[in-house]
């Protein structure tokens, strides 16, 4: 996913993986003349936010090269490792909405069966060549996003083709003559909320203000709190778990299942390592009855687990071998525990070729922000780019100090970590981000440390399409030419000194802080710290949907503060005017990309769908409201004589209003995030 501007697709097909690179606002009219007005409340969809447009671009994501530089032991290890990331990405549908599946296994029929080729001939007098398109690119939507709703936005996609149009398509199709059966049940279980916008419908949510499968439809922000409170008392995190709420005693009360992901289905032990076992059964919790089951994604589970054991006979070392080993007992058992400790011996594994990482990992499309999305991915490591990174790294403690909050609020041992570029072979998920800092588990990442990689060929593909919105004529040409080394620049200190650094300021079962609580003052206010993390709390738990958009806030933040570093544009290879230029784009491309930020805003429920998007959008609020004169957003008449946007940013205030503004705000996100304080309106 292009994680600046624009919603991203990939369809994978045999060997090849093409990247639909998807930006709305370059083929829609501009809603409005300003922002105030651009968010207004409307009960009608706009259908386009749901449907992909005809002029979308396709470019190739390139991992052949990379995958012909490996040795025949570390393809096969390539191989199961990808198979087992791709036979749990249907985990996905079943985590997106109640169509997902029978949506998916329709289009995935229907194009196994024969080429598009094929079925565009036998259509060719009754359906037009937009509306075929409009079905392919339906169909790459779902099949990337592993779903019918964007992973990268949250908002549902449905078809540009007629509903009585893809009628005619289906009975034309060779399944239609192979399993008519089949075809018909498929098309019965998805036709209609295929192509439905009811409010509820049109964007993920909890309880009335969107979908969601994380949850049953019943529940509401109160019983995700509920079930909550109870993981924290068993110290439990909810990352592979969902729950189902049954209504019981005439409606008096409810009953909760708290399942767990697992290819085990039954409560006996696997072993010593299975300490999910124990859990299972009945609970009472706050007077409420509370299930504890496991078997959720089953069969996929095991699919996953027996990949990964076919991997393991061709891993390079002992890391890999008792990585792999931990994560099979915790696709089996359930286990994050396993989990984790299969992430510990990731982060030891350093420098590997080919790089992996799967699981439930991110929280973004939870409407609670703690359970997490099944990805998985492997890629092989880029070295001439890679060792850029390793430069970076090398100079992150001194970067640290550079950063506006004391020594108190830093860990107090940067880990440093691998930091990689890397060409993607296998992403199975909802969307193929730009950068990744992994693991999430916060005890992990504070004590033992983190990986970071950027995903170069996901930039080289994303940044392939040369229209560009918003802009003057000089900006957009200097926009198309340094926009892909200018945000190789943001994700490199984005990932890194964003989202490794910081120190969360803790208390333990025995009442020891991790800081000195006697002394550390909170450098906003001057004051004592009096609130801190809790046994059982974490960074998700305490924020909960505000987590993800926090985090990404910070993390964009500390990437604009440090780029006006010129040592740090340096070790990218930029000097001189050249170097300028970079930094000019780098910011120019934040603020455009909080204008576009609001393609991700749901006006009749007031949500945000995608947490780097908001983080983008409150960044350009900030600069707006703060900067005085720095950033501006006007309306203008475009050149077709319609209303348009017009984004400016005057280079001459960055080093000095701009940088002051981020400064003072980055500050604020750091002290407030560390101590479980209050949380900024963002």
């Amino acid at each position: 996913v292009s994680a600046q501007s624009s919603a991203g697709y990939f369809l994978r097909r045999s060997k090849n993986v093409l990247f639909i690179h998807l930006g709305i606002s370059n083929y829609c009219p501009p809603r409005s003349d300003v922002l105030r007005e651009f968010i207004m409340t409307s009960s009608q969809p706009d259908l386009s936010t749901h449907v992909i447009p005809l002029g979308t671009p396709l470019s190739a994501l390139q991992a052949q090269e990379a995958f012909a530089g490996l040795s025949a032991r570390e393809k096969r290890y390539c191989h199961y490792l990808a198979r087992a990331a791709w036979e749990g990405a249907p985990i996905c549908l079943l985590q997106t909405s109640p169509e997902s599946v029978p949506v998916f296994l329709l289009l995935r029929e229907v194009f196994s069966r024969q080429t598009p080729a094929s079925l565009r001939a036998a259509v060719q007098e009754s359906v037009t060549e937009d509306e075929f398109r409009s079905l392919l690119l339906y169909t790459a939507g779902v099949f990337t996003n592993m779903g019918n709703y964007k992973g990268f936005g949250d908002t549902k996609i449905i078809p540009g083709i007629p509903k009585d149009k893809m009628e005619v398509v289906l009975q034309a199709s060779v399944l239609f003559r192979e399993d008519s059966d089949l075809l018909s049940r498929l098309w019965g279980a998805c036709s209609s909320p295929m192509y439905s916008l009811l409010p509820r419908e049109r964007q993920l949510g909890l309880g009335d203000e969107g979908i969601t499968t994380y949850y049953s439809g019943n529940c509401m922000r109160a019983d995700a709190e509920l079930v909550q409170s109870f993981l924290k008392e068993k110290g439990l995190e909810a990352y592979n778990t969902r729950v189902f709420k049954t209504v019981v005693e005439g409606g008096k009360a409810a009953k909760y299942e708290l399942r767990f992901a697992s290819a085990a289905t039954e409560s006996e032990s696997l072993g010593p390592e299975d300490d999910v076992a124990p859990l299972l059964g009945d609970h009472t919790h706050n007077s409420t009855h509370i299930v504890v089951t496991r078997g959720d994604y089953a069969p996929l589970m095991e699919k996953i687990a027996r990949n990964l054991e076919q991997a393991k006979l061709y891993v390079a070392n002992e890391e890999e071998a008792a990585m792999l080993e931990s994560y099979i007992r915790s696709f089996r058992s359930g286990s994050l525990a396993q989990h984790k400790q299969g992430s510990r011996h990731w982060i030891r594994n350093k420098g590997p070729i080919v790089e992996t990482y799967m699981g439930f990992i991110e929280s973004y499309r939870d409407p609670f922000g703690v359970r997490g999305e099944f990805e998985g991915f492997v890629a092989v490591v880029n070295k001439a780019m890679s060792s850029k990174f390793q430069q970076l790294v090398q100079s992150a403690e001194n970067l640290l100090t550079q950063l506006p909050w004391p020594r108190e609020f830093e860990k107090d041992q940067f880990l440093r970590p691998d930091f990689t570029s890397l060409d993607i072979v296998a992403f199975a998920g909802s969307g193929v981000p730009a950068g990744i800092n992994i693991p999430n588990y916060d005890e992990i990442r504070q004590n033992e440390g983190f990986k970071n990689v950027s995903l170069g060929n996901v930039l080289q593909a994303a940044y392939q399409d040369k229209r560009v919105s918003f802009l003057s004529p000089e900006d957009q040409e200097l926009f198309v030419t340094l926009r892909g080394p200018a945000f190789e620049v943001q994700v490199g200190l984005h990932e890194l000194l964003g989202h490794g650094s910081g120190k969360l300021f803790r208390i333990d079962e025995t009442g020891t802080f991790n800081f000195d609580s006697t002394s550390v003052k909170n450098p906003v206010t001057g004051e004592k710290i009096t609130s801190w993390y809790r046994p059982g709390e974490t960074y998700d738990t305490r924020f909960s949907s505000l987590a993800s958009t926090y985090e990404e806030c910070r993390a964009e933040c500390v990437g604009l503060y440090l780029c006006l570093n010129r040592d740090v544009l340096k070790v990218f290879g930029h000097l001189g005017p050249g170097a300028e230029d970079i930094l000019y784009v780098n910011w120019l491309n934040m603020v455009r990309a909080g204008v576009l930020g609001l393609e991700f805003y749901t006006p009749h429920t007031k949500k945000w769908g995608q947490a780097h998007m908001q983080a983008r959008h409150v960044i350009l609020r900030l600069l707006l409201e703060r900067g005085g004169g720095l950033v501006g957003v006007k309306k203008v008449t475009g050149s077709d004589g319609r209303p348009d946007i017009l984004v400016t940013l005057d280079r001459s205030l960055i080093d000095t209003r701009g940088k002051a503004v981020i400064q003072e705000f980055l500050l604020k996100l750091q002290v407030d995030g560390r101590f479980r304080c209050r949380q900024l309106p963002l």
